[in-house]
């Protein structure tokens, strides 16, 4: 079944400042222990496994705490800022 509209999708609220945080601590820590840091996030943003995501400095709760279309948004939102 074809449609002809396209669905609005929109997030109420911004947590930027959060996002960035937490992306960057996890980041961190994936790079401190020999990941390449963007691939595990890609695998992690992909399949919502958290095992994609080292348990160093906590960096696998950290990241379970944002939402995922949160974190999709800011990604697309920066990227098309550059």
């Amino acid at each position: 079944m074809e449609t002809d509209y396209t669905r609005k999708f929109s997030i109420h609220y911004e947590k930027d400042p959060e996002i960035k945080k937490v992306l960057t601590s996890v980041y961190s820590s994936l790079q401190e222990k020999g990941y390449n840091p963007i691939n595990q996030i890609v695998g992690y943003i992909l399949s919502e496994d958290p095992t994609y995501i080292t348990n160093y400095n906590n960096a696998r709760a950290l990241i379970r705490k944002l939402d995922r279309d949160e974190l999709l948004q800011e990604l697309v939102k920066q990227y098309l800022r550059d």
